[in-house]
Order: C-alpha cells, then structure tokens, then sequence
C-alpha cells in the first residue's frame, strides 16, 4: 500500500530549507532533460522524498511520497479556508502519484476543523497522526518517571494546550495512573464548568484548570507540552529537575538564551524504528529511522496495516484507538524509546542531573561504589562542573568509565571488569597502581602526626631526605633541588632558574616538543594548537627542529641564548628519538656557546627508557633537569628541579635572591615521603632494567604486526616508552565520493559546482579536507576503543597526535601482561585490516 503526507515546514527556517530543495529539484530536472517551462511553474506541493520499501518487523510492506506545503504554522493559521481547499488539492495530487492514504503534518491537519472539513472534501482517507503521536508522548511522560524512579501515583503534571486533542486525550491516558493534573487552557476557552465536561467525573478531584501556565512553575516538575501556537513555556522560570515532554511543532518550550542542565526538554511525539524495520535504503545506515514525527509514523504504520481509513480527525481522541496504534507501532518495530532532546539522543548519565533534584540529598561516599549508578552519577558531575566537551569525547568514544581499584598494572572499573592500563597516567605510574610500600610509607608518615606544610618556618625533614637522594642518583654534579607540585611547575621554575643565572635573554626550544600546560612551559611548547589561543606568550622563545645540529650550533652562535630545553624523547609529540649522538652534541654544542642546557625528562625519567635518567643512555649531564610523573608513584602531586650548584648560585645565591622562586606546597613532607619511597623501589626492585627488558620484546613483538599491516607507519621509542603510529590515509575521499556519484546523476551536479562562487568553493574544499583528517583520527580512535571494549586493555593517543597510539605502562608490566597486549593488538589490526592501505 502506498502512502502520501503532506509535511510543512514548522519555522522560517525550515521554509527556507524547503525553498532549496525546490530549487535544487527544479534546477536538476532542467539540467537533466534541458529547460521547459513546466520545470518553473508555480506549484501547490514541494516534493521531498518517496519511501520506496519500507518493511516492517513483521514482514509487512508499504511505500510513500511526501511533500512539503510550502508555509509557516502562521501563514496557514492566518487563510484557514483557502488551506483547506490547498489540502484537498494536494490529496488529489497525491492520489494521481499513487496514494491511498494520506497523513497530514501538524497544522495541515488543523486546519479544515482539525482534519474533519479535510476528510469530508477528500478523496481518500486521511490521518492526522494525532493518536500515535499522543500515544508517543504519553509513554515519554511515564517512561520519564521509571528512569527517575518516582511513583505514577500523586505525582503532578501540567497538559498544557487542553483540550487540544493530544493534550485532551494524554489527560484522560494519565488519569487512571492516579495523576494529579494542571490543565492549562487558553484565555479564549470557556470557564472551568465547561471544561470539565472534557473529564469524567470520576476524576475531577485530580484536575485542576488554570489560564497561567506561570502558575506551575513554582510547584510542577512535569509537563506536556502540545498547544497549536507554540512558545508558550519558558525555560527560564521551571523549576531545577523539570522535565517537559514537548510534543507541539513549533516548539511549545520557548527557545533558551541560556541552556539549563539542571532541566531536561524531551522532544515528545518522536518515535523511532528498529533495526528489524528496513527502509529499502541501499546502506542501511543512511535509512531514517530514528526520531521520526509522530503523525509521518501513523501514516505509515496504518499503510503497513493495509488500512487506509480515516484514523486521527477531530478534537476527541477515542483513548481506546490511541493505545490500539502504539500497540501496533510496537509490533510493526516502532518504538517510543530512544528518548531525544532537542534533537540529541538521551543517554543514562542525563538523568542523574535531573534524580538529585527529586531524591533526598545524601551525600556521597569519597569511596566509589561498584555499581552503575555510581559510573552515572560520576560522569554527570564530572560533565557539570569539570569538563562538559571532555565528557561528550569520553562518550563518543566509549571511553567513559569510572574506576574503583587499581593494583600493579590493572585498574578495575565499576562493573567489576580488570583493564590492563598501558596509559599508566601518562607515565605517572612507573612502580604501579597503588604500589603498597608507598602506601605504607604514607600511612606510617600520618599515623606519627608529622607535619606536611612547614615551609620557611623550619627546614622539612622528609623534603630535605628527598632532595638528598636526588642530589645521589642524578647525573654529574646536579646537586639543588627545588620541589614543587607538577610538571609543568617543574618547568616553570627551570625556565626561571636559566633566565635569573644567565645574562643572556633568549630561549630556545624544540618544534614538535611539549613541556606543560601554564604560560610559561606553553612558551617553550612547539605545538601552536596548545599555544594559539594564549598568544602572546613569552617573547624571547624560538623554535628550531629537533634533532637538527646545524640549526642549533648556527643560532647558539649568536651569543645570545640563555638556555635550550628539550626532551631527550619527545613523548607527546609522538615518542620521537633522536638520532645516535644526538644529545651528545647538544651538551657539546652548549658547552662551547655558554648555553644552559635543560633537560626535560618529566617523562623520559625515573626508569622509563631502561635506564634512571634518559640522557644517560649517552653519558650526558644537562646544567637543569625536571622531573615528575612518577616521582611519587602516582600517590601525590609533585615535581622536581635539580640543577647544579653552579647554575643555581648565579640564579639565587645571594641574601637579597633566594627567595626569589618558592612554593606554598611545593617541598611538603608528604609527598616527599611518597617520592623518596618510591625511588628506593625503583631501585630495589630493578625497574629501569626490567623496562629494557620487556620494552624491548614487547617493541620486537610489535614490529613484526607493523609488518603485515601497511597501516602501521612506525613503531619506535625506547624501554617502555612506546608509540605506535598509524597511516590511513583518507586524502581525496570526500571529493571522490561525491564525483562517483555526481556522474550518475542526470543533472550536471559537476557544473553546478563550478559555479559556485571562489569563496564558497574554498571554503567547501577546506572543510572536505578537515573532514578526511578526522576520519584518519577516527581510525586511530577505534583502535583505542577496541582494545578497551573487546580486550580491555587501556591505550590512548598523544598530546600532538591522533595518529600516535602511547604505550606507556607501569614498568611493573610482567611478561604475560605483555603478551596479553600482544595478542589484542593483533586482533584488533587484523579487524582493522579491511583496507591494506
């Protein structure tokens, strides 16, 4: 059975969008079959698009056409007798294309008495789809309630638009649930008395009417939303926890300056098909299934039926029938759920903002619970008050778990499911999750009742035992500390030290190199995505290529250069080696001109490429070196400066300087404790050689994967500082997507692009290639998902680069752990390998 509809656009615009696809349609067919008059005439109906198969869950079968009337609610509210006889029109035209029945959009159907004057003029049955989409709205409302766990019974909801049919009909549906309802009606409408007639009587003690929808701010949570006239709530004034149900085109929910996440605004009257129900697409992707309107819906859900019969006119709604095609959707694959708001699907973590408002306050245990709620609960605050854009990326990801244990190199989420971490906190964790010496250092440290925070008042204890044990396993002669709580601090205060013991201004710094987030370590970053938006930074910092001599020997020779800083691997650059001698050079090169040379091994250090500092793989002692990360184990914030007595006494070795860099926390007795136990195990417990060790076979094994998958560009790093980066390429894509398919066209889509304007085709090609560089990134992403979802191991990307896969685990990673990474890796790339490349 074939269907029509007769859709209209539900805003200007809208109007607008209806206006391109009719010059878009007329302008193809006269490039298709040559210029005829008939291609430019005025028309009654803007056709849209045709289902030419859809199948039911059931097996059932239909097809439909529909088009736009080309007017706002307004235009055709204002010519209430000429809309109907343009509706009649357009079911007359319709009917020559095929139809044998036809649904009317919102106010298509109101007008002509709400359908009633429409059927009676019609030559074939019509539908308003007000049942369905009332069905759909009801269920919204009730299924609002399960997911915040609240009782149907007594609970107050506000039908605004009564008695309107949906608003009328949802009423008498909510009614034996035990509802307690605010039925808000126009000014227009007769008094209560006469308004009560639309109720039973056996339930006029659960109605109350009112004309002020301002009334129910203040004590209504819940609300649907149907009138003709739309905009009528507004945001602003709901209570925090409200939810509208909003089941009116255009919107009855005002449009809000200010976006609330303390309420939620459910786009009611959409229903959604199942993956059973085909719409004879040829990708299934591309198939409209989700968040279709109501009244479209019953169309097609009656012509699936086979009953092309007047269904939905009027203002009375039979609630019998309303339930009847709900039911029906239901069978045919149709489904109230999803839930979307404004267009974006509902997910569980939206409905945590709105259950605190209705639960009793109770607060949280600083311990996480293994449960869901828990991972629900911790996301949403994490997307309220934290990082809104992180937590989308986190969700569009999958990445969006919360964590309750960890130990050695496993972390253990809410559901109680183990994840091997090659994460490791970007390096953080090099003894491990939680290592318990570490614990019980700290925990003996508290228990004696020592003090944490006694800077400048006394010399700390532990802080000073830190220092020293520095001072022991750094390099050379780097003797002063200066502890502080970061890495990026650690920078800061090397970056400060260079420029208070030298007379020289300028700093250089690597392209491609990263060393910290605040300003002063985003001036010696070489990324401008990190720098650009906090220009300008520090003036006196250039950038040459890592690993570049000459270009270093010809600017230090300049005379001018106070200080270079670089890693001797740069990690969230994407763990780029240098070359052999490298560094080496460097400290010669420095020598020679008087340079300070600062080493940034915040990452590098503490065991992670196989030895306890990076730069001794080549015997080389910078004048200031930093360190972080793991220097407490991942039990505490801290960061390290050491430099040698040298450097440090021409910075600050006089009465009137040596306060001139300090601390309110930096050098607390706490962390020093935490950093100076964790030292010792990665000394006791020969981390650093376990790190060449299993670095070294887990770097073999990966290899040999890189070799039979061309997508695999590189595998390099040293220890366990690891990257793998990926090559799949997606250049030219868009633009040959869209010319295979533009040749197949009978219209000149090619010629239609040439003349577009310069401006306009610029702007095209650039977003095309922005879109071809995300689905590179996308690649590499889904890597990092897999691996998580099906073989629970954590990876990520690095700070520089979506195209670079870290692998940094603790350096207490086993043997076994290490082939348990092995093998997913491979399994993952052998699923990822549809394309070779």
């Amino acid at each position: 059975m074939k269907f029509g509809f007769i859709a209209h656009p539900t805003s200007v615009d809208l109007k607008r969008h209806t206006k391109l696809i009719d010059i878009f349609t007329r302008t193809s067919r006269e490039q298709a079959g040559g210029f005829e008059s008939r291609h430019w005439q005025k028309q009654n109906l803007v056709p849209f698009t045709r289902f030419e198969k859809v199948v039911s869950a059931t097996g059932a079968e239909c097809s439909g056409i529909v088009h736009y009337m080309p007017l706002t609610a307004e235009e055709m509210l204002a010519q209430p007798k000429v809309m109907t006889e343009r509706v009649v029109a357009g079911i007359e035209q319709l009917k020559t294309e095929g139809a044998e029945l036809v649904g009317l959009g919102g106010f298509t159907g109101i007008v002509g008495q709400r359908g009633i004057q429409t059927a009676k003029h019609a030559c074939l049955p019509v539908t308003t789809g007000n049942s369905l989409t009332a069905y759909v709205a009801y269920r919204n409302l009730l299924d609002t309630l399960a997911h915040l766990s609240l009782a149907e019974d007594g609970a107050e909801v506000a039908i605004v638009g009564f008695p309107g049919s949906i608003a009328l009909v949802i009423a008498r549906l909510l009614l034996p649930h035990g509802f307690r309802l605010h039925l808000v009606h126009r000014n227009r409408h007769p008094g209560p008395e006469q308004l009560k007639a639309y109720i039973p009587d056996n339930y006029q003690g659960q109605v109350r009417f009112t004309n002020d929808i301002s009334a129910c701010y203040s004590s209504v949570s819940f609300y649907v939303a149907a009138t003709s006239t739309g905009g009528v709530i507004d945001p602003a004034q709901l209570k925090p926890g409200s939810v509208v149900v909003d089941a009116a085109l255009p919107r009855d929910v005002l449009p809000q300056s200010t976006p609330r996440d303390d309420i939620l605004l459910i786009d009611g009257g959409l229903i959604s098909a199942s993956e059973a129900v085909s719409f004879g697409g040829a990708q299934p992707e591309f198939d409209p299934k989700m968040f279709l309107n109501g009244c479209l819906a019953e169309t097609l859900i009656l012509a699936l039926e086979g009953r092309n019969e007047t269904f939905s006119i009027g203002r009375e709604l039979n609630s019998q029938r309303v339930l009847e095609i709900g039911e029906i959707a239901v069978r045919h694959g149709f489904s109230p759920t999803p839930l979307a708001s404004l267009g974006r699907r509902i997910k569980a973590q939206d409905w945590v903002a709105i259950r605190q408002h209705h639960q009793p306050s109770q607060r949280a245990s600083l311990l996480p619970s293994s449960d869901m709620a828990t991972k629900e609960e911790t996301t949403e605050r994490f997307k309220q008050h934290i990082n809104p854009e992180m937590a989308n990326f986190y969700a569009h990801n999958h990445l969006e778990r919360v964590f309750v244990k960890g130990e050695g190199a496993t972390l253990t989420d809410t559901e109680g499911v183990d994840f091997l971490d090659f994460v490791a906190g970007y390096g953080c964790l090099n003894v491990g999750h939680n290592h318990p010496a570490i614990s019980e250092a700290m925990t003996a440290y508290l228990s004696a009742a020592q003090p944490t925070f006694i800077q400048y008042v006394s010399m700390p204890y532990q802080a000073s035992l830190l220092a020293e044990h520095l001072a022991m396993i750094a390099p050379g002669d780097l003797s002063r500390v200066f502890l502080s709580n970061s890495g990026t601090e650690a920078i800061e205060a090397a970056i400060k030290l260079a420029l208070a013991a030298s007379d020289k201004g300028q700093l250089l710094y690597c392209d491609n190199g990263y060393h910290g987030k605040t300003l002063g370590a985003l001036s010696v970053t070489g990324r401008d995505k990190h720098r650009k938006p906090f220009e300008p930074l520090m003036t006196q910092c250039e950038s040459i290529p890592f690993g570049d001599l000459s270009t270093l020997a010809a600017r230090l020779a300049t005379g001018n250069v106070a200080a270079f800083i670089l890693e001797p691997i740069q990690g969230e650059g994407g763990v780029i080696v240098a070359p052999a001698g490298y560094l080496k050079a460097v400290r010669e090169l420095c020598h020679q001109y008087g340079c300070l040379l600062i080493l940034d091994e915040i990452q590098t250090g503490l065991g992670r490429t196989g030895k306890m500092f990076c730069c001794e793989w080549e015997q080389v002692v910078p004048d200031i070196l930093t360190l972080s990360k793991s220097l407490s184990g991942g039990m505490m914030p801290i960061g390290a400066t050491i430099s040698t007595a040298k450097v440090w006494n021409a910075a600050y070795g006089s009465v009137d300087r040596f306060a001139l860099h300090t601390s309110t926390f930096g050098g607390g007795n706490l962390a020093a404790t935490a950093a100076l136990r964790t030292l010792q195990l990665i000394e006791e417990e020969q981390l650093a050689q376990q790190a060449a060790l299993i670095g070294a076979k887990l770097k073999q094994e990966l290899l040999a994967i890189a070799e039979q998958y061309p997508f695999i560009k590189a595998v390099r790093g040293q220890g366990l500082m690891l990257a793998i980066e990926f090559e799949q390429s997606f250049s030219g894509s868009v633009a040959a997507t869209v010319d295979e398919l533009a040749h197949r066209f009978s219209w000149d889509a090619a010629g239609t692009y040439h003349l577009l304007s310069d401006k306009a085709k610029s702007h095209i090609n650039a977003a095309l290639g922005e879109i071809e560089q995300g689905m590179e990134d996308m690649f590499v992403l889904r890597f990092v998902t897999k691996l998580a979802k099906e073989h629970q191991v954590l990876t990520f990307v690095t700070a520089n680069s979506n195209k670079v896969m870290r692998i940094q685990p603790p350096l207490v990673l086993s043997q076994r752990e290490a082939d348990q990474f092995i093998n997913a890796f491979r399994s993952v790339c052998d699923d990822m390998s549809t394309f070779q490349n």
